[in-house]
């Protein structure tokens, strides 16, 4: 019997979600904060909007969570000039540490989930999921759903 694309696609993002929780188990980081951290990497001093939009994270979640980050010195959090009301996101030493191991975790992962495909079908596998988020994304957008 062939599985669904929906029971595919939940499986194998849980299947990536325990190989990157077992391989930084000794890190003490929480579910949500690697990709929080990945994005960091590569976006240093986004405001939380954009990284709650990016991570798919509720506004109020994402608070909690930059909160524990900022007690553990993972980041910190600064005002842009004089408006309070706009919080930029910076790694801490320790935070850009940690995203540099998480990085080197995440290509690990993918090395082992890719095993056997050629470059082409690996660069068709991205364009398709892609195309599947993209539909997705605009599925929510029509329906009004953020």
């Amino acid at each position: 019997m062939q599985e669904t694309l929906h029971y595919l696609l939940m499986s194998d993002h849980l299947m990536v979600q325990k190989a990157l929780v077992a391989s930084v188990k000794d890190t003490g980081l929480t579910p949500g904060q690697p990709k929080i951290l990945d994005y960091l990497l590569h976006h240093d001093g986004a405001i939380q909007k954009d990284i709650a939009m990016f991570c798919h994270i509720e506004p109020a979640s994402l608070t909690s969570i930059l909160n524990g980050m900022e007690k553990k010195g993972y980041i910190e959090r600064k005002t842009a000039g004089n408006n309070r009301r706009s919080l930029h996101v910076y790694l801490t030493k320790t935070g850009k540490k940690y995203a540099d191991r998480l990085n080197l975790e995440f290509a690990k992962i993918e090395t082992d989930a890719l095993k056997g495909f050629t470059e082409a079908e690996t660069n068709q596998l991205h364009n398709m999921l892609y195309r599947v988020y993209e539909n997705m994304a605009n599925t929510k957008k029509k329906e009004g759903l953020n």
